[in-house]
C-alpha cells in the first residue's frame, strides 16, 4: 500500500476508534481490564475487617500480635493483543473483511490502554508468531500498532492458536490483560489457553462473518481453502451438502465457547455487519460486574 494511502487510512481509522473508545469504556476502564495488579505495600496492626487471608504469619509470630500486609494498586498495566492474521480472516460477504474488524478493535483496545497510561504490546500470529511488538505507551506507538494491522502481509496463512498463547506465557512475566482477536478456527487450543489464563487475564474476541457459517445453493462451484490452498469443487445445490457444512460451522463455534468456559475466559462473537460498540459494550458491563 502507498505511503500516502496507508497514513489516509491510519488517520480514518484513528478518529473513528478514539471515539468509540468513549462510548464503550465510558469510565468502566479499570473495572473491565482486570489485569491491574496489586503491588506490596506495608505491613501493619490487624484492625477489625481487615481479610485474614493478607495475615503476615512470619510478622505475627514474631511480635505475637496478628498484623496483615497491605497492598496498593499498581499505577500501570500492560495490555496485549494477540492478533490472528491467517488467511481465513481475510473474508468479508457483508460491511467489511474480518481482518478489518481485527483492526478496528485492535485500535479501540489500543486507544482505550493509552488513555488510562498503560502500555500495549502485539503478537502477530499464523501457525506461528510472526512479529512481535513490545509493549510501550504513547500515541505514536498506537499508530506503528494500527499500520502494521493495515499493511501486514503473513508469511503463513494457517493457525495455531497455542502457539500464540504460549509465546504470551512465555514472554510476559507479570499478569496482563491479553485479548485473542481471531475466528478460533483451530482444532485444538484448550490446553494452553488454560495455562495462559492462570497467569493472565484473557479475553477472547471471535470474529465472525454470517456468509461463511451457510453455503448458499448456487450449483456447482469450485472452492478454495485460505488457509491449506487446496481447491475442490462443491455442489452447492445438494441438500446434504449444505447441510453438512452448517453443521461443521455450528460444531466450530460450540466448540470454541466449550474451551472459553472451561478455562475461565470472557468472551464474545463479534460480527462483521453488526455494530460492534453494543456488544464490547456488554462485555465489559460483565467484566466489572
Amino acid at each position: 500500500m502507498e505511503s500516502t494511502e496507508l497514513l489516509k487510512k491510519v488517520r480514518k481509522i484513528e478518529i473513528r476508534t478514539r471515539k468509540v473508545t468513549q462510548q464503550i469504556f465510558s469510565g468502566q476502564y479499570h473495572s473491565a481490564f482486570k489485569g491491574r495488579g496489586m503491588t506490596f505495600s506495608e505491613v501493619r496492626e490487624y484492625q477489625y475487617g481487615d481479610d485474614i487471608r493478607n495475615i503476615d504469619w512470619n510478622v505475627t509470630a514474631r511480635f505475637n500480635h496478628p498484623y496483615v500486609k497491605i497492598f496498593e494498586e499498581e499505577r500501570e498495566m500492560t495490555v496485549m493483543l494477540l492478533i490472528d492474521v491467517s488467511g481465513s480472516n481475510r473474508f468479508g460477504t457483508r460491511n467489511m473483511f474480518k481482518s478489518d474488524l481485527i483492526t478496528e478493535l485492535s485500535a479501540v483496545l489500543s486507544f482505550s490502554a493509552i488513555s488510562n497510561n498503560d502500555k500495549v504490546g502485539v503478537i502477530f500470529f499464523s501457525n506461528k508468531v510472526e512479529k512481535f511488538i513490545p509493549p510501550k505507551k504513547g500515541r505514536s506507538h498506537i499508530l506503528r500498532i494500527i499500520r502494521e494491522l493495515v499493511n501486514y502481509e503473513p508469511k503463513e496463512q494457517k493457525t495455531n492458536i497455542s502457539e500464540a498463547l504460549r509465546y504470551l506465557t512465555n514472554s510476559n512475566k507479570k499478569k496482563c490483560t491479553a485479548f485473542i482477536l481471531s475466528d478460533f478456527i483451530d482444532d485444538e487450543f484448550e490446553q494452553a489457553l488454560k495455562i495462559a489464563s492462570n497467569k493472565h487475564d484473557l479475553v477472547a474476541l471471535q470474529v465472525v462473518d454470517r456468509g461463511e457459517r451457510n453455503l448458499p445453493d448456487v450449483g456447482i462451484v469450485m472452492m478454495k481453502d485460505p488457509e491449506s490452498g487446496e481447491k475442490r469443487y462443491i455442489d452447492t445445490s445438494d441438500g446434504k451438502v449444505r447441510r453438512s457444512y452448517g453443521e461443521w460451522w455450528n460444531w466450530q463455534y460450540k466448540k470454541s465457547g466449550e474451551q472459553f468456559k472451561k478455562s475461565g475466559v470472557d468472551s464474545t462473537i463479534l460480527y462483521t455487519d453488526v455494530d460492534y460498540i453494543k456488544s464490547l459494550t456488554e462485555l465489559f458491563k460483565r467484566r466489572g460486574a
